[in-house]
């Protein structure tokens, strides 16, 4: 075996340096990762507590369940709680929650949705997760949850969050091509380039977490939904994927975007259809004696 594939410092060099991560991409695309939702947070809000919405939280806090995660009293750290839409079912399930988020708009909702509970508790610190002194949280949390936040940008970022949770650590990300319908009809119109890697840092992370030495579950899934937004919405979210992509948007691509949608879609309405495949970790920490035999096996 390539003694290269058990070097934890060479991992660790490569996804700090990779140019194809998720939050470098963004910010080459002149997008501030910690304040993505400031202008849609109404409509991601919409979102997470639609039904459907409400149908993924509960499908990934049920395989939490099946791993052996209790929220009833348990403390959990929900690090880019966004609005809320873990916070307030963990806090439904009995759980005192500890949501962390950047957005002043999505802590606006954030504060509004968790109102109303009438079990367990919510605590919102507006604070970015990068700039807090984490040594009053070392080992303070049952469970840290870190679900497509851009908090996980290199090995040590997922340290500072790992030395947070005391039992389990979750943490997701996406993995490979987003897809995204309005970006693969528009591509061939505005470029003839391939489209670069994409958001493959879930294999650092897993493989870091194996060389390591950490016990974990892993899942992979595959995900889509619709979405519809208004033309102009439609034009702006287009444009930023592009540039994620790598493209540098001038106004020949701008023009080219929007006369394809004047040309296509007629209405005032644009539906998209986006999602792709995303990686789940739970992680843990407690002594693995404490588990039997059988399941060990």
């Amino acid at each position: 075996m390539n003694t290269k594939l058990l070097d934890e410092k060479t991992w660790e060099h490569a996804w700090e340096n990779d140019p194809y991560t998720g939050v470098k991409k963004m910010i080459q695309a002149g997008i501030d990762p910690a304040h993505t939702f400031d202008d849609k947070a109404k409509a991601f809000n919409e979102d997470v507590f639609s039904e459907e919405g409400r149908k993924r939280a509960k499908r990934i806090i049920g395989w939490l369940q099946d791993q052996g995660v209790r929220f009833s009293n348990a403390t959990v750290l929900d690090i880019g709680a966004a609005s809320g839409g873990f916070s307030v079912p963990f806090a439904q399930l009995g759980a005192d929650v500890t949501a962390v988020e950047t957005s002043p708009a999505l802590v606006e909702l954030l504060d509004l949705n968790i109102s109303d509970l009438k079990f367990g508790t919510v605590s919102v610190v507006h604070e970015p997760f990068e700039n807090i002194d984490i040594r009053k949280w070392e080992g303070a949390f049952d469970l840290v949850f870190v679900s497509m936040c851009p908090v996980l940008v290199h090995w040590a970022s997922v340290e500072r969050v790992l030395n947070c949770a005391r039992e389990f650590c979750y943490m997701s990300l996406p993995i490979g091509y987003r897809e995204h319908s309005l970006v693969d009809e528009v591509w061939p119109l505005v470029t003839d380039q391939p489209r670069k890697p994409e958001f493959m840092e879930m294999i650092y992370l897993t493989h870091l977490l194996m060389v390591k030495g950490y016990a974990f579950q892993s899942l992979v899934t595959r995900e889509m939904k619709t979405v519809t937004l208004s033309k102009d919405k439609a034009f702006e979210n287009t444009i930023n994927w592009l540039g994620m992509h790598g493209l540098t948007v001038n106004r020949h691509i701008r023009e080219t975007v929007m006369a394809y949608l004047e040309q296509k879609y007629p209405g005032d309405q644009v539906t998209i259809q986006e999602g792709g495949r995303f990686g789940k970790v739970l992680v843990r920490l407690k002594d693995q004696s404490m588990y039997s035999r059988d399941e060990q096996i």
